[in-house]
């Protein structure tokens, strides 16, 4: 087995990761998000933490990517492209096709790039000029598990750690 390290970011040491507990309307859907960027995981947790004003946590896992690709229903975004933006704007929307998956990889639609989507998304960008600005941003990466049986024989917690 080919496991790859991923990490989640947060307050909570989440040893038993439950995908219908997420909030809707994220980009990827309701699902339990995880990202092989060490930095993108802490950053996040940081952000929260201060939110909650708690003390951030790292947890870790080994993911059997290769595996769900291979047996699972998924959705891999590699850039952000027209897909990605119309996949994300629905996402946040309520509308999307999350639920016809087990697992969507791509990049994250954060600080960077929110804006773009949020004029395009109020139609004060029109798509051409989105993809441009969009272009300009090299995609992070985050991994949504949304179906709790792929995520408990998939995803193995490896432990956290303080940050």
């Amino acid at each position: 087995m080919n496991d790859l390290l991923v990490y989640h970011g947060g307050t909570e040491i989440v040893e038993k990761p439950i995908c219908s507990i997420g909030r809707p309307n994220l980009d990827f859907g309701k699902g339990f998000y995880v990202t092989n960027i060490r930095q993108q995981a802490v950053d996040w947790a940081k952000q929260v933490s201060g939110r909650r004003k708690v003390e951030p946590i790292l947890n870790r896992y080994l993911l059997n990517r290769e595996a769900i690709l291979k047996e699972c229903k998924t959705k891999v975004f590699v850039a952000y492209d027209r897909e990605w933006l119309e996949f994300i704007v629905k996402s946040r929307q309520g509308q999307n096709d999350s639920e016809s998956f087990d697992y969507i990889e791509g990049g994250v639609a954060n600080d960077r790039v929110v804006d773009t989507i949020n004029l395009y998304m109020t139609g004060l960008m029109d798509i051409d000029t989105a993809l441009r600005r969009l272009s300009e941003h090299q995609p992070n990466n985050q991994m949504c598990l949304l179906n709790q049986k792929i995520t408990d024989k998939y995803l193995v917690f490896d432990g956290t750690e303080a940050i």
